[in-house]
């Protein structure tokens, strides 16, 4: 989907994961892998612009409907899910599969957001009306009701079980949101500051804090341009290659993860599809792959 997006093209994100061999790397890793398919989106060109401060919004949420019950469904099977994507509003779906599921089990979630955005816009808020910038505010509960109610209930994750990592573009609405709320967010001159092992560990803590565990999400511009040119909204001053690989092998050190998902691919943008095969390589370590 590229719907939730500004420029076109993460549409085929997964496609290009796919082709960089993503299914037969994790079967290599020891893991039974099953493709559940594409969730069903109409192009942008096929529909109709309603709403200007939430453009695509009844598309959106009726696609993350169906990625929520399909997510749910993996797990009713015991499975792991490994989203793909697309632009980030898919995590309104992914997250609320996994939330409803534990939701039965009278259990909470947090969640790791590893992005150069927090994305906790809302249609009053964001400067461009492109859904993408929202969904970690519809799954705090705030934004238009079609997404934050996506499986029947709001809100999917509490603020205090939500950290982002890596954020270095923030919009102003954002910035009176994140202080308002409380939620957790690291930025890159912490991580300079301080070292992303250390960043990543507190990270773990806040999404673990009474829950079953956590989502990880990862937006590709989290990585500096250089490493990952094919993505959506490229910001500079991001994640070289090598903390990229950290920050997903601590969160798999911790144990906690419960859903893994990438989004932003745009091959488009990219150079020999080196973003999509650098995606393959980071879900890997997020569920457990190490060089020794």
């Amino acid at each position: 989907m590229d719907l939730g997006a500004g420029r076109r093209g993460v549409d085929m994100g997964p496609s290009a994961i796919r082709i960089a061999g993503i299914n037969q790397a994790l079967a290599l890793l020891g893991y039974e892998v099953s493709d559940a398919g594409n969730v069903h989106v109409h192009p942008a060109e096929a529909i109709e612009r309603t709403s200007p401060r939430a453009h695509f919004l009844p598309q959106i949420a009726e696609a993350a409907e169906e990625l929520a019950v399909m997510v749910e469904a993996a797990l009713d099977e015991g499975a792991l899910p490994v989203i793909l994507g697309g632009d980030h509003s898919i995590a309104i779906g992914s997250v609320a599969g996994v939330a409803s599921y534990y939701r039965k089990r009278q259990q909470k979630i947090g969640i790791i957001w590893l992005d150069a955005h927090t994305d906790v816009n809302t249609p009053e808020t964001s400067p461009s009306g492109n859904i993408h910038g929202m969904p970690l505010a519809a799954l705090l509960g705030y934004g238009a009701r079609e997404l934050t109610h996506v499986a029947g209930f709001a809100p999917k994750v509490l603020p205090e079980n939500a950290a982002v990592i890596g954020a270095r573009s923030i919009d102003p609405g954002e910035r009176e949101f994140i202080k308002n709320i409380g939620i957790r967010v690291f930025s890159m001159s912490e991580l300079d500051e301080r070292g992303l092992p250390d960043v990543v560990a507190e990270a773990a803590e806040i999404a673990s804090m009474n829950t079953a565990g956590f989502h990880v999400t990862m937006d590709m511009d989290f990585i500096d341009p250089f490493y990952a040119p094919g993505v959506g909204t490229p910001e500079r001053g991001g994640a070289t290659y090598r903390e990229s690989h950290l920050a997903m092998e601590k969160i798999a050190d911790s144990g906690r993860v419960l859903s893994v998902e990438l989004t932003e691919v745009n091959p488009v943008f990219d150079v020999s599809n080196q973003t999509a095969l650098l995606a393959v390589e980071l879900i890997l370590s997020a569920l457990g792959k190490k060089i020794i």
